[in-house]
């Protein structure tokens, strides 16, 4: 099993989706990093890191980001993010060599050319894991989900989770504050979260701790996760899949008491 706290916790940054998904893909199959935010501009990983700069290790960021401010790049982000106390290490992923003096003058930790490869991306993760700036595991503080409302970033805690949704090959998270878009699948939550949240069902994973109710009519399961009780509570109702729901039930009756069991 992975110890999740031995993982890089790694900030993507870049402006095209399936380059993003891409890159994500990689370092969350090396079982290296954990991707705990996947965002497409500059101002948006400022909100990133001034919000949540210790859950940070590294950031993976492109040089030119469509939809940052004028003027604004990659680059800029790197520089900016020096004069923070505590900032991450930095990698430049990108298609344009050029930039690579004036990235390696500012600190950066490595330079990866696209298109990406799985044994590129490796090699730079291990060379970051020995890397004098990374602290110590002890050092981190937990990360929250970096979540989109529209235009908005939407920081959240762990606690505050009910469940993660895959529907029509997007992402959801389901929170007390609403319903949200994420840019990271399933498993690069489960990867990044371990066993605070629990695969029920191929398109869900849910926070054990906020589950109120299992429900069973014939061979069908769910969930309720929220505040309350279904009709009277505030939250979600979840399937479990037919082959998980043995599992799920003996997992909630494990570390609960009251029910007579045969």
């Amino acid at each position: 099993m992975i110890d999740q706290t031995q993982l890089l916790r790694t900030l993507v940054v870049e402006d095209e989706l399936p380059a993003r998904h891409y890159l994500v893909e990689l370092l969350q199959s090396s079982e290296l990093a954990a991707v705990v935010g996947a965002v497409g501009t500059v101002g948006e990983a400022r909100q990133v890191l001034e919000c949540d700069a210790p859950a940070v290790d590294v950031v993976f960021v492109d040089v030119q980001l469509d939809g940052s401010a004028r003027g604004e790049t990659g680059l800029s982000l790197v520089r900016s993010a020096n004069t923070i106390a505590g900032a991450p290490m930095f990698v430049i992923a990108t298609a344009f060599e050029e930039h690579a003096l004036e990235a390696f003058e500012l600190g950066v930790v490595d330079y990866l050319l696209k298109p990406f490869s799985e044994e590129r991306v490796g090699q730079c993760l291990r060379r970051l894991r020995q890397h004098p700036a990374l602290p110590s595991a002890e050092a981190r503080v937990p990360a929250r989900i970096v979540a989109r409302r529209k235009r908005s970033l939407v920081f959240l805690d762990a606690s505050e989770i009910w469940a993660f949704e895959a529907a029509d090959r997007l992402t959801f998270v389901h929170a007390t504050h609403g319903v949200f878009d994420l840019d990271l699948s399933l498993t690069a939550v489960e990867a990044a979260f371990g066993p605070l949240f629990v695969r029920v069902h191929r398109n869900w994973l849910v926070n054990a701790a906020h589950i109120k109710m299992l429900e069973r009519d014939g061979h069908e399961t769910k969930l309720f996760i929220g505040h309350g009780v279904a009709e009277a509570g505030l939250g979600v109702h979840v399937p479990v899949a037919r082959e998980r729901a043995a599992a799920v039930r003996e997992m909630l009756l494990a570390n609960a008491a009251g029910l007579r069991r045969t």
